[in-house]
């Protein structure tokens, strides 16, 4: 079946070197908005008979989905014979679990959402905490992509001598598989929570390590209050500089400019769009794409059963 490859707005540069990888049809989306604030998707491309493929990192979800969906439902309506979403970046992830009274368990909205929208989910990397695989959330198939390999070729490539730092407990997977790709040690840092951002760091001793270059390797860069408070935990121990290897480079709110003087290099992949892009994803996606996804339709869910998550 022939694809036709469909980027949401700033999502041109990945989705062009997608259609180079898979040899696919690239196509153009228009997206504004009229002067009342609703919004006016336009496709300049026939998606008659075609599988398409919306291209869409997720990184700012709620200005974004809408259209998204409206783009999704145009291509439909006009003959797609499948309509996917490639999200480099999936979003709504943090929210597993009802943590306080009355709140919402966004992960599972959002996922009834995509699910009533697309046929099928690509995306890599995403941030699963409680929840043990996206078909555990999504009633269609979907296939997750690990972008570790590439950043162990990466740091194997760029670093000399480099020890592969996890920045907390969640980062041990990073950390150790890609230091066992590449042949280097390894350790994590301890975090303690107390909110968005307010965490404590602790480190183990690293004197046995001072003639390597540390690398912190994370799947997500979003406040960098835990990158920033284990930069400076490895200056406490006189670490070299280190280096910072991340997946999703989100950023938000002034965190590149306090994270820029602490590392002497930040490397991340282009899952999102941002000037610290070092490691490319296209082809990673197109090898997915070119096998179709695998993954099997999950059966029908039980809504009321998915929000009994145990705490």
């Amino acid at each position: 079946m022939q694809r036709l490859i469909l980027p949401l707005p700033g999502n041109e540069t990945f989705a062009s070197a997608l259609a180079g990888h898979c040899g696919a049809e690239l196509g153009r989306l228009e997206a504004r908005r009229f002067p009342d604030g609703e919004s006016y998707v336009r496709l300049h491309a026939d998606p008659s008979g075609k599988a398409v493929d919306l291209v869409c990192t997720l990184s700012r979800p709620d200005d974004q989905f809408l259209r998204l969906a409206f783009a999704a439902d145009a291509a439909r309506s006009l003959g797609a014979a499948e309509v996917n979403l490639i999200a480099p970046y999936l979003c709504y992830m943090r929210q597993d679990k009802r943590f306080h009274d009355g709140e919402g368990i966004t992960s599972l909205s959002f996922a009834r959402l995509v699910s009533s929208i697309f046929d099928s989910l690509l995306t890599a990397d995403p941030h699963l905490h409680r929840h043990p695989s996206l078909s555990s959330l999504y009633t269609i198939p979907t296939a997750t992509l690990q972008s570790s390999p590439l950043l162990a070729d990466w740091i194997r490539a760029h670093v000399e001598r480099p020890l592969i730092i996890g920045p907390d407990e969640e980062s041990e997977q990073w950390a150790g598989s890609i230091a066992a790709r590449i042949g280097a040690p390894h350790a994590v840092l301890r975090k303690t929570r107390h909110g968005d951002r307010s965490v404590e760091i602790s480190a183990p001793d690293l004197s046995a390590w001072q003639a390597h270059t540390p690398v912190l390797v994370d799947d997500i860069a979003s406040s960098g209050t835990t990158l920033a408070m284990a930069a400076r935990k490895l200056a406490e121990q006189h670490m070299r500089k280190p280096e910072c290897v991340i997946v999703h480079a989100l950023f938000a709110d002034g965190a590149w400019d306090t994270l820029e003087p602490l590392f002497s290099r930040i490397a991340s992949t282009d899952s999102v769009a941002h000037p610290s892009n070092r490691i490319p994803l296209a082809g990673l996606f197109a090898d997915t794409l070119t096998r179709k996804l695998r993954d099997a339709r999950p059966g029908p869910v039980n809504n009321a059963d998915k929000e009994k998550i145990p705490a």
